[in-house]
């Protein structure tokens, strides 16, 4: 209120002069965010970069441009490409793009294209086509890094003297005719089944292969356990065959006699044996004790 009041009270044209100029400084305010770069031209040429901040502007003489210098993404619109197989693809990529932010490259985002975003587009559509038309289907749809590396290429190419930088392009789809993709399904699904068959052949034959193999392992097993103990009851009877001929042969006949000795003298009979006989040697051996000799001799 105490300005109104302190403008009341001035003369007339000095209150319309305080007027006019409050009017034009906000008129020529303008703001220019961080995200943001600007040139200012007057009168049609250009006077000055502004950066982030507060600028002024004389109303109507001078006129402030801004340019957005974040990345940016543009469709380059789904098209339908004939492929090098004459089979029609329909196409769709993105490309990621900003403003480098310096003076010079503003400017001619600015002043050397005329709505960079709109070019970008039709550039990008232009070299899909070029670079599809030379492939197949098949080659397109498996070399999509190749296809991109490409268009990205030739975009930083064409858009060097724009003032932007084309960051990455990507490949969204590739679809061939709707016949096409149903051939194609129907390929693919008889692969995988052609695979799958032959990895359960490979497994049923693996499995036989370990059974014949187990088998053969426990026949080996059974023949080497009855050879071994063939050759135990082998040694088994050489050893009784040496233990007999070693100690049963003589026994036998030692006991013979014995029996003979035992039973004449159960008869009370009385016989007569000569010094030196066997039967003399087998009762001493038998009994522990030596055959008297005769003194004589």
């Amino acid at each position: 209120m105490a300005i109104i009041s302190f403008l009341l009270s001035l003369p007339g044209l000095l209150q319309v002069l305080i007027v006019l100029t409050i009017v034009i400084f906000f008129a020529g305010t303008r703001i220019v965010r961080p995200t943001e770069r600007a040139v200012i031209e007057r009168l049609g040429k250009y006077r000055k970069f502004c950066k982030p901040g507060f600028q002024w502007i004389i109303p109507v003489i001078d006129r402030l441009f801004k340019v957005n210098i974040t990345e940016t993404m543009v469709d380059a619109e789904p098209q339908e490409i004939i492929t090098n197989d004459n089979l029609n693809a329909k196409v769709d990529a993105q490309v990621y793009f900003r403003v480098k932010p310096d003076e010079t490259n503003v400017a001619a985002a600015l002043y050397n294209v005329h709505e960079y975003e709109t070019q970008i587009v039709n550039l990008a559509r232009t070299t899909l086509r070029n670079i599809i038309g030379t492939l197949t289907l098949k080659s397109a749809n498996s070399e999509r890094d190749k296809i991109n590396r490409e268009l990205m290429l030739t975009l930083k190419e064409e858009t060097k003297n724009w003032g932007i930088e084309v960051v990455r392009t990507e490949l969204k789809e590739i679809d061939p005719p709707k016949d096409v993709q149903d051939t194609m399904n129907k390929v693919v699904k008889a692969e995988n089944e052609k695979i799958a068959a032959k990895d359960f052949a490979t497994a049923k034959e693996t499995e036989a292969d370990g059974v014949r193999r187990a088998k053969i392992k426990e026949a080996e097993g059974t023949r080497q356990a009855k050879i071994l103990e063939a050759q135990g009851q082998a040694e088994a009877i050489k050893l009784v065959n040496e233990s007999a001929d070693k100690y049963f042969v003589g026994n036998a006949q030692l006991l013979r006699k014995l029996e003979t000795v035992e039973n004449s003298l159960q008869r009370n009979a009385k016989v007569v044996i000569p010094a030196n006989t066997e039967l003399v040697n087998v009762i001493g051996d038998l009994a522990g004790v030596m055959p008297l000799r005769d003194k004589k001799k």
